[in-house]
């Protein structure tokens, strides 16, 4: 799994048709590319692939997408020299400093507005607020306050009216991810907290109807939370 704090950015190199597939290539920096092997995860803009046909000389490294991954993410309608966000996988027993973050993207966003919250204030200095509407069958796992993954970068929803989400970015975030190069019509992929969708499903059980679900600290370790 991911926790939502991307380690650095890459740039698509390509995306083509390839032996009957769409491959994606990205260039990283060396720091990444060199400790990926062929079969690692890694998440690109929040969609886990799986690394393949990995140069570290030229700090190359490319995924195969599934008909699922281009019509579910914001892949397709990226192009080369596109900026995408970066994360390994978080290794067992470290700290899990974002939120549970899978990479399994639930639907793509768009960007209304990404102002900063001082009027011409340097992107290094200030605050900005997002705004964006997401898919309306993600809106009901989203609470204010709440984790919710935006391009892969674990994000604290600041306020929802319907599909309408706003955020707060801190000015590192703005700086080190992808979201200084959004613009207002960006798609942006979505992925909502997967424990919300646990705790809808569990409640929905018929066990749950006689006896009802009470999400637990208790429940939490047990399955491995």
């Amino acid at each position: 799994m991911f926790t939502g704090l991307i380690e650095t950015t890459g740039t698509i190199r390509s995306l083509e048709e390839w032996h009957g597939v769409m491959r994606l290539t990205v260039a990283g920096p060396a720091s990444l590319v060199q400790r990926l092997h062929p079969g690692d995860s890694v998440a690109v803009s929040g969609i886990c692939l799986t690394a393949v046909d990995i140069n570290p000389d030229s700090s190359l490294f490319a995924a195969d997408l599934a008909a699922e991954t281009m019509a579910r993410t914001s892949l397709s309608r990226l192009h080369s020299g596109s900026i995408v966000n970066l994360e390994l996988p978080t290794g067992a027993g470290t700290p899990l400093g974002g939120h549970i973050v899978q990479g399994h993207v639930d639907g793509v966003g768009t960007v209304q507005s990404l102002h900063p919250l001082v009027a011409k204030a340097q992107s290094s200095a200030t605050d900005w607020w997002l705004r964006l509407t997401i898919p309306e069958e993600c809106s009901r796992y989203v609470v204010e306050k709440g984790s919710i993954a935006i391009e892969g970068i674990s994000l604290t929803v600041a306020g929802i009216a319907g599909t309408a989400v706003a955020i707060a970015i801190v000015p590192h975030t703005y700086t080190v991810t992808n979201l200084h190069t959004l613009v207002p019509g960006s798609p942006v992929n979505i992925e909502v907290d997967v424990m919300a969708k646990y705790a809808e499903r569990l409640a929905a059980s018929p066990v749950a109807k006689d006896k009802p679900f009470e999400l637990t600290t208790e429940y939490l370790i047990a399955n491995g939370y």
